[in-house]
């Protein structure tokens, strides 16, 4: 019996992987509309930033460490771990009662998301026929596009309509779902093998991506970019990356296997995943900001002006799941990617004068370019890698995504403000009636404010925020340009239906 062998209860099983994902990857932008309300009632308006910088570090360490944990002991357990730990971090949020404690209960969560997340695709690649795996993979990567739209669409609801709580406690019932399909109807039966835990790795690994987070976020902020802390973290993470790599080569079980780089389609799938994760953030962040900011519009629609991405998104990571058992990956990829650079492009040039139309349709194909991405390489990556090893892989494609988001926003964030800064000062310089500098374009642009500014001061700013974002987006051509490149070094390989992955016909799997 193997690992693909259909069964009734696959549906019910793949249905509560879905809900984890859709939980997990929607948490961050469900709980950035309410940061607004959690600020106001809780205070530290200095520290809101650490209640989004915990649940990404904790999520971003713990994805190569529960991966490779799962290929030790099992993925259920770690499935069911990680939800468990995401409920009670969840619960524990709705009670906080400081910005600390919210940041220290987000990074429970953030933890539960580290175990949960990689461990769904493994689960879903070790329980699924091949033949399914492609449209499975677009229906994965789909929930990915979702979750980046309706996080901001329910948490602004929740928000208004409810309590800021509820963006935490709606976890609950969605968590208990999952946890009930996972526990109940998955069967998992492949022999596992204790092996030693990795602990120097595991901790020279989470000080590094520590390190980078607390730098890129203080840096600027609470420090200036050349005092000893910043230029402290930074060495700190570059000190104990290298730690890290020398350790993995001496690990008998080490958390990145460096065997998985000999595969070229592997190696090539992380770069394209690195780079296409920080162009598209971009778009995600600064189209709403310019929709309300430039255009007018207000928070919803600034919300609801992201749907065409996503439903772009949703088209391609469909498709390109379908196709992969088709054509070669790589075809699927570099015609996407086309797609990803056209629209970085394209959106540079919009402007103050631009009509909402033709955002729209920048957008549509931002979300087609991106879409496959999130089904392909995820296949792409654990194809040909045997059943014993497709955790890790699984784990640290969805890691160096996610720090390539990361980087990217917070770079991007960096170049954007700043500009934005210094074309007001450059317009005002110290004249009274301008406004006050530095503060979030957002508040500076919510439509009360703009109502009782004057035409000719609300026309500056929109200009400047208007060339700060265009500049921003004119950079981001260049990770996207990357995972272009980086595309067309994949290979011939495809999701071959007929051959059976190395491994499964070796070893049992869940079903």
């Amino acid at each position: 019996m193997t690992a693909t062998v259909k069964n009734k209860n696959l549906g019910i099983v793949i249905a509560g992987l879905l809900l984890g994902i859709l939980m997990a990857s929607m948490d961050n932008t469900i709980v950035a509309t309410a940061m607004g309300n959690i600020v106001g009632e809780l205070g530290g308006l200095d520290k809101f930033v650490w209640v989004t910088s915990a649940y990404m570090i904790a999520e971003m360490a713990g994805m190569p460490i529960f991966g490779k944990l799962s290929d030790m002991y099992g993925r259920k357990r770690f499935f069911v771990f990680g939800i468990i730990v995401f409920m009670i971090g969840s619960a524990l949020c709705g009670t906080a009662s400081s910005i600390e404690e919210l940041a220290l209960f987000r990074a429970v969560q953030g933890i539960g998301a580290g175990a949960m997340v990689p461990t769904s695709f493994t689960i879903m690649f070790d329980a699924v026929p091949l033949e399914s795996r492609g449209k499975l993979g677009g229906l994965f990567g789909a929930v990915f596009g979702m979750s980046s739209i309706f996080g901001p669409l329910l948490g602004a609801y929740i928000t208004d309509h409810i309590a800021w709580e509820w963006v935490f406690y709606i976890n609950l019932p969605l968590g208990l779902l999952s946890l009930c399909m996972i526990a109940f109807f998955y069967k998992e039966s492949l022999e596992h093998s204790k092996q030693p835990i990795d602990w120097t790795g595991a901790v020279t690994l989470i000080g590094s991506v520590v390190a980078l987070m607390f730098a890129l976020e203080l840096g600027g902020k609470t420090f200036a970019w050349d005092s000893w802390q910043i230029i402290g973290m930074f060495a700190a993470c570059v000190l104990l990356l290298i730690v890290f790599l020398y350790v993995e080569t001496k690990a008998k079980e080490p958390i990145i296997s460096y065997s998985l780089f000999r595969n070229r389609l592997y190696s090539t799938s992380i770069i394209v995943a690195f780079f296409s994760g920080a162009a598209f953030i971009v778009a995600s962040v600064y189209i709403p900001i310019f929709i309300q900011g430039v255009l007018g519009g207000t928070a919803t629609n600034s919300g609801l002006v992201l749907l065409p991405m996503m439903l772009g998104s949703v088209v391609t990571a469909t498709l390109g799941g379908v196709l992969m058992t088709k054509i070669p990956y790589r075809n699927v990829m570099v015609s996407t990617l086309i797609l990803l650079v056209t629209g970085t492009v394209l959106v540079t040039t919009l402007s103050p004068e631009s009509g909402k139309l033709q955002v729209t349709l920048y957008m549509i194909l931002l979300g087609l370019g991106i879409g496959a991405s999130f089904s392909v390489l995820s296949n792409a990556a654990i194809h040909g890698v045997s059943i014993r090893q497709r955790g890790t892989a699984s784990s640290t494609l969805n890691f160096i995504r996610s720090l390539g988001m990361t980087v990217g926003i917070t770079v991007f964030g960096i170049i954007q403000s700043n500009y934005f800064s210094s074309r007001l000062n450059e317009a005002f310089g110290g004249a009274t009636g301008g406004p006050a500098v530095g503060g979030d374009p957002r508040e500076l642009l919510a439509p009360e404010k703009r109502a009782e500014m004057p035409a000719e001061v609300l026309d500056t700013i929109v200009s400047a925020l208007s060339s700060s974002i265009t500049l921003t987006f004119a950079i981001a051509i260049v990770p996207a340009a990357l995972a272009l490149l980086g595309s067309f070094f994949m290979g011939r390989s495809k999701l071959d239906p007929s051959a059976v992955a190395e491994g499964d016909h070796a070893h049992s799997g869940g079903h």
